[in-house]
C-alpha cells in the first residue's frame, strides 16, 4: 500500500509531504515563541490559516484548493492559524522554551473540560495514543472567539509525534 492509499483509507499521515512539511532544524531551534507546523498534506478548499495570518507567512494560496507553504523567517509563533484551522491541522512548537529535553507545543483543543493552566495532559499521537504526558503552560484565546489553544510543555523529541492533548481524568 502507498503512503498515499494509508492517508486516504485512515486519515493518518505517515510522512512528510508539500503541505505537511517541518521547518529547518537551524531555524527551528533559535526561533523564540516557535513556529507553525502544519499538517494538510490534501487538496481541499480551505484557506483560513493564509488569511488569518498577521505577518503573511502563511503564502497566499493561487487556488483555494492549494496546500499550506510557509516562509518561515516571517513566522512569529501567535497561534492564530492554529485557533482558525478547521481540520486541527496547525500546531506551533517553539524548542526554545522548556528546558533541557523539553518543547512547548501550542495545540488547538475543542473538547470539554477545558484543560487548566499547571495540569497534567495525556499527550497523544496521529493515531490518538497517548505517547507520554506534559504540563500545561497556557490556556490562551488568539481570536478572542472562544477557540482555545492549549500551551504544553512536552519532550522535544516528540515534537514531531505529539499531535493533540486529552485531559486526563482524575
Amino acid at each position: 500500500m502507498t503512503d498515499n492509499e494509508k492517508l486516504f483509507n485512515s486519515g493518518i499521515l505517515t510522512e512528510s509531504r508539500p503541505g505537511a512539511e517541518q521547518p529547518p532544524l537551524s531555524l527551528w531551534e533559535g526561533k523564540r515563541n516557535g513556529l507553525v507546523l502544519i499538517e494538510c498534506p490534501q487538496r481541499i478548499p480551505c484557506n483560513p490559516c493564509a488569511s488569518s495570518c498577521p505577518t503573511g507567512a502563511i503564502l497566499p494560496f493561487e487556488d483555494i484548493n492549494d496546500t499550506p507553504r510557509i516562509d518561515y523567517e516571517k513566522c512569529i509563533g501567535c497561534a492564530k492559524c492554529v485557533a482558525i484551522c478547521p481540520g486541527l491541522a496547525c500546531f506551533v512548537v517553539d524548542l526554545t522554551a522548556g528546558g533541557e529535553g523539553r518543547a512547548l507545543m501550542k495545540l488547538p483543543y475543542e473538547m470539554l473540560p477545558r484543560p487548566a493552566k499547571g495540569e497534567e495532559v495525556a499527550c497523544l499521537n496521529r493515531e490518538g495514543a497517548e505517547v507520554s504526558r506534559g504540563t500545561v503552560r497556557a490556556v490562551t484565546e488568539p481570536l478572542k472567539d472562544r477557540t482555545i489553544v492549549v500551551h504544553v510543555d512536552v519532550p522535544r523529541d516528540l515534537v514531531s509525534v505529539i499531535r493533540a492533548i486529552k485531559v486526563v481524568k482524575k
